[in-house]
């Protein structure tokens, strides 16, 4: 069950490789299942391990001790490019990762991501780099998310504001999905439905037939085609 997305600090993983698929993200053999759960162990499979199915030496970035708990994925441009499995965003939320910083994103994956509690942060190129660089030289340096204000707020009091859906953003921060929203509204859908009668009832399809309702008169239609 989806919760509200709420602001956040924490360290940050850096994965600098660029054009990162979904294939590499979640391999396919992982997306027999429809459960989200427990599909942090295929996060990376076939870069965190060999073969015999052994973790690498050295490790893949995300199996260094240091790196777990941090919840901020800093990647190379193109991020999530490929197929459009919604695993994807699935094993990156199941692994803790609740925000992604790129320069870019493929449509698909965003998409996915938003509807699945992710948030993709697109960075500017310099200030991509300068990130980076940051972690490099102090690598336990936190980032806060401020999803409300659209804001990651740096070490220094600095700040990185960044574009969002609006939707989106409203859906994040609710904690519900595009049909949590509507039922959400329930009563003003029922309300409009009630003062627009349908024209064609579409269920007497399965007694032969569309019947017109009784409120409408087949001279609207050719007004309103004329």
């Amino acid at each position: 069950m989806a919760i509200p997305f709420e602001s956040f600090s924490s360290r940050v993983i850096p994965l600098p490789a660029e054009n990162i698929d979904t294939d590499q993200i979640i391999p396919a053999r992982y997306l027999k299942t429809t459960e989200k759960s427990g599909l942090a162990e295929g996060l990376f499979a076939d870069w965190r391990r060999g073969a015999d199915g052994q973790l690498r030496e050295p490790p893949f970035v995300l199996d260094r001790p240091e790196m777990a708990g941090r919840s901020i994925l800093l990647s190379g441009d193109n991020f999530g490019c490929g197929s459009s499995r919604e695993h994807a965003p699935w094993a990156l939320r199941a692994w803790g990762i609740r925000a992604i910083l790129s320069t870019g994103f493929a449509d698909i994956f965003r998409n996915n991501a938003l509807k699945n509690g992710l948030l993709p942060i697109v960075v500017e190129g310099e200030r991509h780099r300068q990130l980076f660089e940051l972690i490099e030289a102090q690598p336990d340096a936190e980032l806060a998310v401020d999803l409300e204000a659209q804001v990651v707020h740096l070490p220094g009091d600095e700040d990185l504001p960044f574009e969002v859906d609006p939707f989106a953003k409203r859906i994040l921060l609710a904690g519900t999905d595009e049909i949590g929203y509507l039922l959400g509204h329930l009563s003003a859908v029922e309300a409009h439905e009630r003062a627009h009668p349908a024209r064609i009832d579409a269920r007497a399809a399965a007694t032969g037939g569309a019947v017109v309702h009784p409120d409408h008169r087949p001279e609207d239609s050719q007004a309103a085609a004329r």
